[in-house]
């Protein structure tokens, strides 16, 4: 099992592609979360959002079998891998979860969909935001199919 959530933080005025915010991952070994940390470990979330959907690609599709990503102006990472017995998610502080490909796909597209709804559709962010959800979509089961 695991649970993703992309978070922007309060406060920051109108909403904006530049904004920053958070990621966390839960699952049933551990969490990886970029809030609370010192030195500080929030992101440009949308932009990062961005790129880790772009980055999970290959991944899903079996064509590398690890993904070190990094948010864009964070220090907070993530290192997910492919092994015989499905996808491994891990932080810096140990493994958070052991999944499937289709389960970590609909969590992941599942938060950044969450997320799409604080970016106005004007911002300059909002066109890439909306064709990486778009090229990510062909990674997540649709209703009623069975995930592996």
């Amino acid at each position: 099992m695991i649970n993703a959530q992309f978070t922007v933080r309060p406060g920051q005025g109108d909403p904006s592609g530049f904004d920053l915010g958070d990621m966390s991952f839960a699952g049933d070994l551990g969490a990886a979360d970029s809030a609370g940390h010192t030195p500080d470990q929030g992101m440009m979330i949308h932009l990062s959002v961005i790129q880790l959907l772009d980055s999970l690609g290959d991944l899903l599709r079996g064509k590398v079998r690890t993904l070190a990503f990094t948010g864009v102006d964070t220090s907070f990472s993530l290192v997910f891998r492919r092994g015989e017995r499905g996808l491994s998610v891990a932080s810096k502080d140990g493994l958070v979860a052991r999944t499937t490909a289709p389960e970590l796909a609909a969590a992941v597209m599942g938060a950044a969909d969450a997320l799409s709804r604080a970016l106005a559709p004007e911002d300059p962010a909002a066109s890439d935001y909306s064709a990486a959800l778009e090229a990510f979509h062909s990674h997540v089961p649709s209703k009623g199919s069975a995930v592996d």
